[in-house]
């Protein structure tokens, strides 16, 4: 770990205390113009780093960036989060992160772009990614599952990121199948599952999640601008500090992990299949999906238990349906 995200830790240790210069150098084994120049590069990233000459040094505010080292750190021992790679810019992290997966990279290593030139959501749509204002990130997976299974990923990804968003921001998120999380009627997240195969069984899986945070309506493509939030937009008129794209990355990242520990499990996905039911827009509702070519009507009724949506059809057929697009009939 670098000595910047070892000073953070730190700084956020003390709790708004004062920490001295001789105290970190002795505690880091380095110097006290090493520990002075390390503090001024933080300083210049845009972390408020305050001194008084009697009682030391101590972290203030932070900035909205992103810093793997620090998201790391900060995560623990975690299988998500292992590893935490930050490109200014990139055409789309799920393209990066299966790379990295053909090269032997471990399980958990996540990838994550301050923005991104070919964002893509399900079925080939483009997702804006603007410069600074989301998280737009991919995680690799080698989950112990069938094929069957694969749809509980996507299921324990959209209760990850709806428990974050309540947790940092109060908002109360829902979800709709599959793959969208919504906040009063409006998207703010979307997730993609990419899964390599081999011999009928999973190689891989790419978990793609982009979080609208600090969007403007501006920000969004005009055909999106009826139906797309942010939580900054959400949370508009509340008196509130700015959302911290690096506290919520953290707080992400961790559900992610505890909801994807959970989905290997039966017993474990019962209690996000439980989440889930609490938490969707889609259960009890009739809707018709765009299955291919196929459209299909009927009643959501409930997910299985491989993460399928039962839909129970006008003439009495339960359909276990793994994806499609999902509209809400009136």
């Amino acid at each position: 770990m670098s000595l910047d995200a070892q000073l953070l830790a730190a700084f956020r240790a003390a709790d708004d205390g004062y920490l001295t210069a001789p105290e970190l150098s002795h505690r880091f084994g380095v110097a006290r113009a090493t520990v002075s120049r390390h503090i001024e590069e933080l300083r210049s990233l845009g972390y408020d780093i305050q001194h008084q000459p009697s009682l030391g040094y101590r972290l203030a505010s932070s900035p909205d960036i992103l810093l793997a080292e620090d998201i790391q750190h900060r995560l623990g021992k975690t299988v998500i989060g292992r590893q935490v790679l930050v490109y200014e810019q990139t055409a789309s992290t799920n393209d990066l992160v299966e790379k990295l997966a053909l090269d032997g990279a471990a399980e958990g290593v996540v990838v994550f772009a301050e923005s991104q030139t070919r964002g893509r959501g399900r079925m080939g749509r483009s997702w804006a990614s603007p410069r600074g204002k989301g998280l737009w990130f991919s995680t690799l997976l080698r989950p112990k599952l069938p094929m069957r299974s694969v749809a509980r990923l996507t299921i324990a990804a959209s209760v990850a990121i709806a428990r974050a968003i309540g947790r940092e921001t109060g908002l109360a998120a829902q979800i709709k199948w599959p793959n969208d999380v919504f906040i009063a009627g409006h998207k703010c997240a979307g997730i993609l599952a990419e899964l390599r195969t081999e011999l009928d069984a999973i190689k891989f899986v790419i978990l793609g999640i982009g979080l609208d945070v600090n969007c403007d309506a501006s920000d969004f493509p005009p055909e999106v601008r009826g139906t797309a939030t942010s939580l900054k937009i959400e949370l508009a008129g509340q008196v509130r500090e700015p959302i911290l794209r690096g506290d919520l990355a953290v707080t992400l990242l961790r559900e992610l992990d505890r909801a994807y520990g959970l989905a290997g499990d039966d017993g474990g996905f019962d209690e996000i299949r439980r989440e889930w039911g609490r938490l969707s827009s889609t259960l009890g509702k009739r809707v018709a999906l765009q299955i291919g070519p196929h459209r299909l009507e009927g009643f959501a009724q409930a997910l299985d238990e491989d993460g399928s949506l039962l839909v129970r059809c006008d003439d009495g057929r339960i359909e276990h349906v793994v994806s499609g697009d999902v509209m809400m009939e009136k």
